[in-house]
């Protein structure tokens, strides 16, 4: 391998070891290989992270949750013998219990999940861990505080957070530097940039991370698959694909968004790329911190998703889809739990 992949690289982090932990500029999200879009062939999946892997995508994303620890066994399986080409990023605390999602960010909690995932990946050491959700009921600050610890009996090289709120953030790099904030951000879900996102008196969760150093790795960067235009009726969906119960795909709100999917596949076109391709290559404009992980179990879906690096918009073509999908743009909430998301925690005892 190179030492500059084809897709290139960018830096998640300042404050860190080393500076930051240097990634490829395409990360791959993993989570589909094992659950919520339908039946995954699992030969396809283990070749799809090979040919990431063979082009340059070594930025890999999983976590103890997806398909109850399946996807981190199939992410080890899929590296072993390459793991030193991999960038390796987990997370803990949410896991199933009697069908509900439960969150535990207890310090206990944090070194088994990290020992559990360890074991199913088949390494030493992860190189970027998050907590997948905030614990509303656990300070953070004991959280990350046993996050950090792993990085000093060195099974973790860099910590993470996701879907934190800004105070979260803030609070957090107070403890430990952190590495990165996985959030979701793409032309239909741009909460990060505003003031609603979590933030308090103003503020956004984007400014607060940027302000501590930060990088930002955005999931369903695609819209979960919306913004590719191959979706355009309820009826693609299989039967056991999540999908067809979210509140952005059901309705109203999917004729709606359809209007949006429609204006970026005619700018697609005139481009000259494909409109997920157009899709990924804005979120790549966002900044050089910014390092979206689509994810897919399928080699052809990776293959068009990288080919987004090479997709140069031009101030013009930003101020068009600044137009086309403003913040807001979307109809319907991102999950039927809006409290899932931009989590807070209780403030420590005194």
């Amino acid at each position: 391998m190179t030492s500059t992949p084809p897709v290139g690289t960018r830096t998640l982090g300042r404050d860190g070891p080393g500076g930051g932990l240097v990634v490829s500029t395409l990360g791959l999200g993993c989570m589909g290989m094992s659950q919520s879009y339908g039946a995954a062939d699992r030969d396809e999946s283990i070749a799809t992270i090979h040919r990431a892997l063979d082009l340059g995508v070594t930025f890999l994303d999983t976590s103890d949750v997806y398909g109850d620890g399946h996807n981190e066994e199939l992410v080890g399986e899929a590296i072993a013998g390459r793991r030193d080409e991999v960038q390796l990023a987990t997370k803990f605390s949410i896991s199933r219990r009697d069908g509900a999602m439960v969150i535990d960010g207890r310090p206990e909690n944090v070194r088994a999940c990290a020992e559990a995932s360890l074991r199913r990946l088949g390494v030493d050491v992860i190189d970027l861990y998050y907590q997948h959700r905030v614990d509303p009921r656990v300070p953070i600050e004991d959280t990350v505080g046993a996050m950090a610890e792993l990085v000093t009996q060195g099974k973790v090289r860099h910590l993470g957070l996701s879907e934190a709120s800004a105070a979260s953030v803030r609070r957090a790099a107070a403890v430990h530097p952190i590495a990165a904030l996985q959030s979701e951000w793409s032309l239909w879900t741009r909460d990060l940039e505003t003031a609603g996102g979590g933030g308090a008196g103003g503020e956004t969760v984007l400014g607060v991370a940027r302000e501590h150093g930060l990088g930002i790795v955005p999931f369903s960067p695609l819209g979960r698959g919306f913004l590719t235009g191959a979706i355009t009726s309820p009826d693609d969906f299989a039967e056991d694909d999540w999908r067809r119960g979210h509140p952005r795909f059901t309705g109203e709100a999917f004729a709606a968004n359809l209007r949006l999917v429609d204006a970026v596949r005619a700018m697609a076109r005139e481009v000259g790329c494909t409109p997920g391709q157009l899709a990924l290559a804005w979120v790549l404009a966002q900044g050089d911190d910014v390092v979206p992980i689509p994810g897919t179990k399928r080699r052809r879906y990776l293959e068009e998703n990288v080919g987004a690096v090479a997709v140069q918009l031009t101030d013009a073509d930003l101020a068009r889809l600044a137009e086309i999908a403003p913040p807001g743009v979307a109809e319907g909430t991102r999950y039927a739990d809006a409290s899932y998301a931009y989590g807070d925690s209780p403030e420590p005892a005194r």
